[in-house]
């Protein structure tokens, strides 16, 4: 379901898979005895399936298909749609004599017209009701030209709807980058799972809604292929989330503690205070320094007030085992004194979140703040960068030879901090330190707006109070985070998100 139509799916196809990770699944599949020739015509019939989803018999549909097994899909689809009394037309990119294996076999049981690309007048051919990209598909690696560029961008200018076979051609299925130009597709119809591709961006704004078709490829493959990546939905971290017992209290939930800024920047704290009291905390406390004090205490009541000033007042604070999550960073104030606080809570046996201005206190010395992380053992760290703090605190640890995908980049910060790093963006990447990962995929454009990073930190800090694990709990408060802005709707602020909480609760947990 979009983001924009509610609460997200639960379903149990939450794999990402690379192209590699694809390939392997298809390699699988046919050395178990299903024939090649039967998944792509299964896959075709998907795609015609798709197609007259959207136009009645009749209409014209062209098919612009490629030289390899995508175009094998096209070719599937082309002859099913004939056969149901569409017209359609066939464009090939490259010799039809040059098709090989079951591409070549879909494309000799096509029996209707058929055209090679050319530039002559190309323009005019695809005056279509829909048009049908089964160029290249996810396995796209290396930018395209020649006339395969010429046949995405008459695509995309020809006002036709898209229908894109697997991935619109021309976006990287692993990465999600646009190899040179891509086709801006009406929706996609991809096969098995969903590929990284359709997710991270610049990919994700190319496919459109994106259905899952079933081909014939078993589940019990992804136990050989073993993907590292998933979509970032409740059946990742249903298992670890805490549920309200009858005969639970506040104190068995945990006691979060948001370190205040100073007198000008005590808003961010509070935002973060009343997330996390709001995530399910059973007490939340600000730890405020002497100047911003009376602020605090004036503005709060739910959450409780302390005076705390400076790394030592604050390691004497957590000294209380109570306190087993702590949030730094949100108006924090850039600096030594900042950096000291750090310190003082990754000391100690509890939950950290660090954002904002706690990362970039540390980005002239970064291994200054891994070092102490990597050192704790049993007690999560959750770093929340948004994409300029992150090349600020990570632009000198990771290899700048290549030029890696937000996830690539995210999972090698995880293992170099020793953290779960929760790289913040339209499409959100939560990676731990072991490898795994997760793709946000429920945040709605008005989420983007000042503030909701100190409501996401609070978020993480009130669920990881509660004891869950660190990459689960900060998958969880981000999959929230984007709920409870899709019940606030356009026009959200950032103090909207915490109040809507209660309704994504009582769906998520069943009333």
């Amino acid at each position: 379901m979009s983001a924009q139509g509610g609460l997200s799916t639960l379903g149990p196809m939450i794999e990402l898979l690379t192209n590699a990770e694809m390939a392997e699944a298809d390699r699988l599949t046919i050395a178990s005895g299903i024939a090649g020739i039967d998944l792509m015509e299964n896959a075709g019939r998907a795609v015609a399936d798709a197609a007259c989803g959207r136009h009645p018999p009749g209409s014209r549909i062209m098919v612009v298909a490629g030289p390899g097994n995508n175009g094998g899909d096209g070719f599937v689809a082309a002859r099913l749609l004939a056969q149901r009394a569409y017209r359609v037309r066939l464009l090939l990119l490259g010799d039809a004599g040059r098709l090989r294996g079951d591409a070549k076999l879909a494309a000799s049981r096509w029996r209707g017209d058929l055209k090679t690309a050319s530039g002559d007048r190309l323009g005019e051919r695809f005056g279509a009701d829909l048009i049908i990209d089964a160029l290249f598909g996810a396995g796209l690696d290396r930018p395209v030209d020649g006339m395969a560029r010429v046949l995405i961008d008459a695509m995309n200018a020809s006002g036709a709807p898209v229908l894109a076979v697997d991935l619109p051609s021309g976006i990287n299925g692993t990465t999600g980058a646009v190899m040179g130009s891509a086709v801006k597709a009406s929706a996609t119809v991809t096969f098995f799972r969903r590929k990284l591709g359709h997710l991270l961006m610049p990919g994700r704004l190319h496919c459109g809604p994106t259905e899952v078709a079933d081909i014939g490829i078993r589940p019990d493959v992804l136990s050989k292929v073993r993907p590292r990546t998933v979509v970032n939905e409740p059946a990742l971290w249903r298992a670890h989330f805490p549920e309200p017992r009858i005969d639970g209290h506040k104190y068995r939930r945990g006691h979060a503690v948001v370190v205040s800024g100073g007198a000008i920047t005590t808003g961010a704290a509070r935002l973060a205070a009343r997330a996390a009291l709001r995530a399910g905390a059973g007490l939340v406390t600000i730890a405020a320094p002497h100047a911003a004090f009376a602020i605090q205490a004036a503005a709060n009541t739910a959450v409780m007030v302390r005076p705390v000033d400076g790394a030592g007042e604050l390691a004497g604070f957590l000294a209380d085992r109570r306190f087993n999550a702590v949030v730094l960073g949100p108006g924090g104030g850039i600096g030594g004194a900042l950096r000291a606080q750090v310190l003082a809570a990754l000391a100690g046996p509890r939950a950290v979140v660090l954002d904002a201005d706690a990362l970039t206190s540390f980005a002239d010395e970064p291994e200054a703040l891994f070092g102490p992380i990597r050192a704790r053992s049993g007690h999560p760290t959750v770093l929340t960068p948004h994409e300029g703090e992150f090349a600020r605190l990570f632009g000198g640890v990771l290899p700048t030879d290549e030029n890696p995908s937000k996830l690539e980049r995210a999972v090698a910060a995880a293992r170099a901090s020793g953290a779960t790093v929760v790289f913040k963006g339209p499409d959100t990447v939560i990676a731990a330190p072991d490898g795994r990962a997760a793709v946000n995929a429920n945040a709605p454009p008005w989420l983007a707006t000042a503030g909701t990073g100190d409501v996401l930190a609070g978020f993480i800090a009130g669920l990881l109070a509660q004891g869950m694990p660190g990459f689960e709990g900060a998958s969880a408060a981000v999959w929230l985070h984007g709920e409870a802005a899709i019940a606030a709707g356009p026009g959200m602020i950032s103090e909207d998100l915490s109040e809507r909480l209660p309704t994504v609760y009582r769906r998520l947990l069943g009333g």
